[in-house]
């Protein structure tokens, strides 16, 4: 304890004099302590003095316990080696002698098996000569294992010798062979009882020789087999395709008729089987020959018949060497064809294909290391070898005029069914789609079950190319359909040039078309994927129907948007009434109007039925073109009128608030309320600029700039001097309003948004692009000075409510209407395009 410590301890124990008296115990108890410590301490000193001596002491002890132990470990080892070399003099000699005795044994060995050989050769070559052929296989077998000991002493003459003898005895027994069996089929085994036993002996003989002679003799039987064969089927009278069924009856006839016959030959050569690959691959070449020298096209019944039988002979030959498993798979493939809209079990059937492709590959493109294995799959029916497109992939190439057949046949069809549609659908049917389309797809189906039935590949492919092209035709024929404008002097005299009037059976009949072109876009996209699953996995990367899902996306958009102009058309008349009513004599504000009573007939009437054919997607669609089409049309019809009187004012701004009230029930009126929210905001916004238009025509003469300003930011000095003429103002009391208009906005720069009017002279017309948001925003022109303004105005007020119909979109189809329509400009043909021209 440091000094400051010490105070404090002494303070705490002796805090008053009286307290002193405690001091003498305490200084005792102290020392008493410190006298107890030394003692501890003087104690350990003295243990630890004695550890450490008696720590050397064990140390020296170890030490000399290992140096003696180093020294026994010397001693044992010379002692070791003292012995083993007493045990090597003593053992010298029996090791001697042991060498000897195994030496003695070898040779006697040797010799024993040498005697055995030369009396085997001697006995092998008297059989040889009298062609005991069951003897001699014994005896092959017995002099290879001989000849398998002498090995290593080949290079012995007296064994040289004996090699050779043999060798030239086995040559002498392939002769005999081959000559006994030369004899087959000509007759002499009926002659001769004995040829068949003497034969099948022969096969022993086989057998016990190399396996090339067994394969040279398979081939030359085979050979001489389809000799008859060749000369038959090679003369002029025969080599024709429509003789193509009986080639494959002279082998099923011959299979049948020298089966007992055949019965020579060991099951484990399998000769039929190899007998077939031969004539497969030779009656190939003789097709492609014939097929190749045709001076005109090949009649395709004629070459379809061919190609039948071809596939069903293969596929009784498939059955027979694969144990039927492969015609199992062809039937669920048919199945698979026949039903191919239902579920996913084909997935097993494709990779089954897929697998015998590849194996069909590897034996076309094999590397030169495998061809001996691939050789000996051979002997084996269905190891390495597909009896399926061996004969019958050589039509493939000439498989095109079956597909022109096939498309001519569709299209002929197709014909049919377009002249017999009623573009009704029937009645109690819940699809509301045309039974043309299900009739077109089930002829397809029909086709495609057919080609596939004899090709997978390139003809597949190339077939369904033609339904694209089919398809395609389809949708062209459903846009034909389609009401079109008037055209012609007729109808630019009258002013409906490209107005496009349509009744109600023709709206139910665009429902109807939107309907169709739907169900056609997802049952072609199906169509693509059963090809593919089908089709050979080369080809089916290739298989696409995105360019005829194009086509009838391009269809129901053009019926969309021939719906909104067919209702534009029928508000003619009611903008027309609109402009003649006196608003400028008004006495009072009374009830809506009667056009408006007109609008409101015409949306009741139809609808409803649109409502009801259309599908909520198409049907939300249709309400954002018409509410783009009818907001601003009514906006722009407000300066057609002459002079509207304050009064007058009033009872248009009731009658906006009726329109707006009027499009705001139309998805109730159709029964689809689920798209009410995105279209309410869409109506309430091109609405309020009408409102807003009529707010500044009430406003005061001295504050009807500033109103205008507030309420339409975005309006420019001519429709502001238009509004100035609606209230009835002259010009001379315009000037000093429009300078002080003109001045104030002198350094405001307004963006040219909604669309500048003027004094119309005649009634506006929709906008050409079909695909824009407002698709019937009319563009009035006041002179030669403002045209160019108007123009960019009205476009420019056309792409922002574009761009808001876009954002508006909640759906996935309707996104993929607007993503089409700018895609579509960019393309050159297809009917899409005609949405775009001038």
């Amino acid at each position: 304890m440091d000094k400051s410590s010490a105070l404090e301890y002494i303070n705490q124990m002796f805090p008053t004099e009286a307290s002193l008296s405690g001091v003498e115990p305490l200084m005792q108890k102290i020392q008493s302590e410190i006298r107890r410590v030394d003692a501890s301490i003087l104690a350990a000193v003295r243990q630890q003095s004695n550890s450490g001596t008696k720590a050397k002491e064990d140390l020296a002890a170890a030490t000399h316990a290992v140096q003696e132990l180093m020294h026994k470990i010397r001693e044992i080892k010379t002692k070791a080696e003292q012995s083993e070399t007493m045990v090597q003099e003593i053992c010298r000699d029996i090791k001697k002698l042991d060498c000897a005795k195994k030496h003695i044994t070898t040779t006697i060995t040797a010799l024993h098996r040498l005697t055995m050989l030369v009396s085997a050769v001697e006995q092998l070559q008297v059989m040889a000569s009298k062609r005991q052929y069951k003897e001699a296989a014994a005896q092959l077998e017995a002099v290879n294992q001989l000849c398998s000991h002498f090995e290593a002493y080949r290079d012995i003459p007296k064994i040289s010798e004996l090699r050779e003898k043999f060798k030239n005895i086995k040559k002498i027994l392939k002769s005999h062979v081959f000559s006994d069996f030369s004899s087959l089929g000509t007759g002499k085994e009926t002659e001769e009882t004995n040829l068949l036993q003497q034969l099948t002996d022969a096969c022993l003989v086989v057998d016990a020789l190399e396996p090339s002679v067994r394969e040279e003799l398979v081939r030359n039987f085979c050979n001489k087999e389809l000799t008859s064969y060749r000369q038959i089927f090679e003369g002029a009278e025969l080599a024709k395709l429509d003789k193509t069924e009986r080639r494959y009856a002279w082998i099923k006839r011959r299979l049948r008729t020298n089966e007992e016959i055949w019965k020579i030959f060991p099951p484990a050569w399998h000769v039929d089987y190899l007998l077939c690959i031969q004539f497969c691959k030779l009656t190939r070449t003789q097709i492609v020959d014939i097929l190749n020298n045709l001076k005109e096209k090949p009649d395709v019944a004629t070459l379809l018949l061919a190609l039948q039988r071809t596939l069903e002979f293969e596929e009784e030959l498939a059955e027979k060497f694969s144990g039927g498993t492969a015609s199992t798979r062809n039937k669920e493939l048919g199945n698979d064809v026949e039903e191919s809209g239902e579920g996913e079990s084909n997935k097993q059937i494709v990779s089954d294909i897929r697998k015998k492709y590849e194996k069909k590959l590897a034996m076309q493109h094999g590397e030169a290391e495998t061809e001996k294995d691939k050789q000996k799959d051979l002997l084996v029916p269905g190891a390495g070898f597909n009896f399926r497109g061996i004969i019958s992939s050589c039509f493939e190439t000439h498989l095109a005029v079956y597909v022109e057949l096939e498309e001519k046949t569709l299209m002929e069809h197709l014909e049919k069914l377009v002249q017999e549609e009623t573009w009704e659908t029937e009645e109690g049917s819940q699809t509301n789609i045309l039974s043309s389309s299900m009739q077109v797809f089930l002829i397809i189906r029909r086709s495609l079950k057919r080609c596939s039935a004899l090709t997978k590949n390139q003809t597949l492919f190339n077939l369904f190319e033609v339904f694209q092209r089919i398809l395609k035709a389809y949708a062209t024929k459903l846009y034909a359909r389609l009401p079109k404008g008037g055209t012609g002097l007729v109808a630019a005299a009258t002013g409906t040039d490209g107005q496009i009037k349509t009744s109600d059976r023709d709206e139910r009949m665009i429902c109807y078309i939107v309907n169709t072109a739907e169900y056609c876009h997802k049952t072609s996209g199906e169509l693509a994927e059963n090809v593919s699953k089908i089709i050979d996995p080369s080809f089916a990367d290739k298989v696409d129907m995105s360019e005829v899902q194009d086509e009838f996306s391009a269809v129901i958009t053009k019926a969309l948007v021939t719906l909104v102009h067919g209702l534009e058309t029928k508000f003619d008349a009611e903008m027309i009434a609109m402009t003649r009513v006196p608003w400028a004599s008004l006495e009072s504000v009374g009830d809506q109007s009667e056009y408006v009573n007109g609008i409101n007939s015409i949306l009741a009437s139809s609808v409803p039925m649109l409502g009801s054919l259309l599908s909520p997607t198409y049907f939300q669609f249709f309400l954002d073109k018409l509410a783009a089409s009818l907001g601003p049309r009514f906006y722009l019809n407000i300066f057609k009128c002459k002079h509207i009187s304050e009064t007058g004012a009033q009872q248009m701004l009731l009658d906006t608030q009726a329109v707006k009230t009027i499009l705001l029930e139309i998805p109730s009126l159709g029964k689809q309320t689920a798209v009410a929210t995105s279209y309410s905001k869409f109506v309430s916004r091109e609405m309020s600029k009408a409102e807003a238009l009529l707010k500044v025509i009430l406003s005061p003469i001295d504050s009807v700039a500033n109103t205008y300003r507030a309420l339409l930011p975005e309006g420019t000095p001519a429709e502001f001097q238009r509004i100035l003429d609606l209230k009835g103002l002259k010009k001379a009391d315009q000037q000093a309003i429009l300078d002080d208009f003109n001045k104030q906005n002198s350094s405001i720069r307004h963006p040219s948004v909604a669309p500048a009017v003027a004094i119309p002279s005649a009634p506006p017309a929709p906008a050409a692009p079909p695909l824009t948001a407002t698709s019937t925003t009319a563009t009035l022109t006041p002179s030669t000075n403002t045209s160019a303004s108007v123009a960019i105005a009205s476009r420019e007020d056309v792409l922002t409510r574009a761009a808001a119909l876009g954002r508006g979109a909640a759906t996935t189809g309707f996104k993929r209407f607007l993503a089409l329509t700018e895609a579509a400009k960019d393309r050159k043909d297809g009917p899409f395009r005609k949405l775009f021209s001038p």
